[in-house]
């Protein structure tokens, strides 16, 4: 075979090779460019699901006027409770009402324009204020206050800050949010998008609460737990006849007292 054969076969040869490195370089530009639109389109996910969307959902109002915890915690004697007390049979009274107030504010006794607008708007017309509660939880939830501030419950009497935060220091009422869908307060699912609670007040979601409740549960003797099967006849009996049983340790599926039927109404 003479040279000039042996150069026209070496050439198609190099050639191929030549091709296959382009095609590798552009697979290898291709991956390139798809890690890239991974990492575009993940952060423009975060940023739309954790700033954008936020904004979106939930709407904002202002409360009828604002409101110094601090100055009137200074006024009282027993904290919380002398505004937001329980009622002789054990019920919370919840947001006071205008009768709670009278006695201080039958006239404007300062200069303080939100104080102004209590007397004049709220007092000598009679009218209740209507307060928007962060707390109010949504209606097919009962949730017992006493129960859970009782120096005699298992939950040994909590604080008032552990659920609700240092509100009582506040001297300004912040925006009261709420989702767009539910009309459920933000502080229910708490301001965190991701759901993490720094803090015990941080939200006030089922979750939260089973940590205190499995605490609880753990109090009742391994004699008083029941098992699955006489658990569930003993929910059914609690639905179909209710108050035909006393309730006892043992008798709940999520936190071995009472059954959900307790809170889920």
């Amino acid at each position: 075979m003479s040279t000039t054969e042996e150069h026209a076969k070496e050439v198609p040869t190099e050639i191929t090779d030549e091709k296959e490195t382009a095609s590798e370089t552009k697979k290898e530009s291709e991956i390139g460019y798809v890690i890239l639109f991974f990492f575009v389109g993940l952060i423009a996910s975060l940023l739309v699901g954790w700033i954008i969307f936020p904004k979106l959902l939930y709407s904002q109002k202002s409360q009828p006027f604002d409101f110094n915890h601090a100055l009137h915690m200074q006024e009282v004697d027993e904290g919380c409770q002398s505004c937001h007390f329980f009622r002789e049979d054990g019920s919370f009274n919840g947001t006071p009402k205008l009768a709670q107030c009278i006695d201080c504010h039958e006239e404007v006794n300062g200069e303080d324009p939100n104080e102004e607008i209590f007397v004049t708007e709220y007092v000598w017309k009679e009218r209740e204020v209507p307060w928007l509660v962060y707390s109010r939880q949504p209606n097919c939830v009962f949730f017992s206050h006493i129960a859970h501030v009782s120096e005699e419950s298992l939950y040994e009497g909590k604080d008032c800050v552990v659920c609700h935060g240092h509100h009582g220091e506040t001297e300004t009422l912040r925006p009261y949010e709420y989702n767009r869908i539910t009309n459920v307060s933000r502080d229910i699912w708490g301001h965190n998008i991701s759901g993490i609670a720094r803090n015990s007040w941080d939200r006030m979601k089922m979750n939260d609460c089973a940590r205190c409740h499995e605490a609880a549960r753990d109090l009742a003797s391994p004699k008083d737990l029941k098992a699955p099967t006489t658990r569930f006849i003993t929910n059914i009996i609690d639905v179909a006849f209710p108050g035909t049983r006393p309730l006892s340790k043992g008798s709940s599926v999520q936190t071995e007292r009472g059954a959900c039927f307790e809170c889920h109404k």
